[in-house]
């Protein structure tokens, strides 16, 4: 009998804990989300530029995005906001209207907020972009590459 109640403690420790993981997620906000978060609480802002056929950008999601103390650091400290850079979606922002003017025209059609807050003097535009925005939106820094947790927990901690 007292073997039975251990196993069953085990069981709901073990199911609780998986489900108490399977939790842990970074709150991904969409940019109509962000222009009404900033005008009630300005915060620094996160952007994270991805594509399906990405694998680095399939990786950081797998490893950095997943990572507790990113998860715990994005939530408390940021607005974070995942955009597939090449969607045909029309967003409004700061009562402006982003389109992508590519689609149809391209093999990798990319979207303008990439193209605006991610972009390089003289180099394509690349994936993953990262961008780093402070309280007042204004950019802070650009990352195009695969950021490892550890990297990350860096840079969110040093802006």
């Amino acid at each position: 009998m007292q073997k039975t109640k251990v196993f069953h403690f085990y069981i709901l420790l073990f199911f609780s804990v998986l489900t108490l993981k399977g939790q842990q997620r970074v709150n991904w906000i969409s940019f109509k989300q962000l222009e009404d978060s900033l005008t009630i609480q300005p915060k620094k802002v996160l952007i994270s530029f991805y594509a399906d056929w990405c694998a680095y950008c399939k990786k950081m999601e797998k490893a950095t995005y997943s990572n507790p103390k990113i998860i715990a650091l994005l939530n408390k400290e940021y607005y974070a906001v995942k955009m597939n850079a090449e969607t045909s979606d029309t967003i409004y922002f700061g009562d402006q209207k982003f389109i992508n003017k590519q689609l149809g025209k391209s093999r990798n059609p990319t979207h303008e907020i990439p193209l605006l807050l991610a972009s390089r003097k003289n180099k394509k535009f690349s994936l993953p972009a990262t961008v780093i925005l402070n309280k007042n939106f204004t950019v802070k820094q650009r990352y195009f590459e695969y950021i490892s947790p550890k990297k990350m927990q860096e840079i969110l901690t040093k802006e």
